[in-house]
């Protein structure tokens, strides 16, 4: 995986806070690769996702960072969601 991969799993630890998220999604990260996050957390790995968030890096590390709303992000169409609309909402609360 990339430096970028690696980076984003551990923003988006620290920024849950050790708090895992009910349900499955997949972050894809451009080109940089993607990762899941599930009840354990953000982590490398392969999983059946209830939702699969597409965005670049900088999008979805100002989403990391709190500057950026995902909400706002999928309305400007930074962000594509497919899958479970639900799941998305639960975890845009666990990211806001």
């Amino acid at each position: 995986m990339s430096d970028t991969i690696d980076a984003a799993v551990a923003a988006l630890n620290d920024k849950m806070e050790g708090t895992g998220f009910d349900g499955t999604a997949r972050f894809v990260v451009g080109d940089e690769g993607s990762f899941i996050v599930d009840e354990s957390g953000a982590h490398k790995g392969e999983a059946d996702p209830d939702v699969t968030l597409t965005a670049d890096p900088e999008t979805f590390q100002q989403i990391f960072d709190g500057e950026l709303n995902p909400t706002a992000a999928f309305m400007s169409g930074k962000l594509t969601i497919d899958g479970d609309m639900g799941a998305a909402m639960r975890l845009a609360q666990v990211l806001s």
